[in-house]
């Protein structure tokens, strides 16, 4: 006895609304902010400006975005990031084991 199973989901309650943290919605509430400036300022009667004032909102709103196995987009883009800017050096423990130290040149 004694054995304690933990939820998969008990994370989501540290998250703001289960998915977002701090950052995130800073992330995110910084970009709304950067377009709707930009709408107020740029003559969106013309759709490129119209493209250019909504694309910090768009952009943001995608780095927040949940996806599966990671917490959203952004925390995905810095483990890709970091997995191929780091250097990998990948242990032998199999079966030979014990030769490692003998193939090394």
């Amino acid at each position: 006895m004694g054995n304690y199973l933990i939820p998969a989901n008990s994370k989501k309650s540290m998250l703001i609304f289960g998915l977002f943290n701090q950052l995130d919605l800073i992330i995110f509430g910084v970009g709304i902010g950067i377009s709707l400036l930009l709408l107020m300022i740029l003559p969106v009667d013309e759709l490129v400006w119209a493209i250019l004032a909504i694309a910090p909102g768009c952009i943001c709103a995608l780095l927040v975005l949940p996806i599966p196995n990671y917490h959203n987009v952004r925390t995905f883009i810095k483990s890709a990031y970091t997995f191929y800017t780091t250097r990998q050096q990948f242990v032998w423990k199999g079966w030979c084991y014990k030769d490692y130290g003998n193939s090394k040149k």
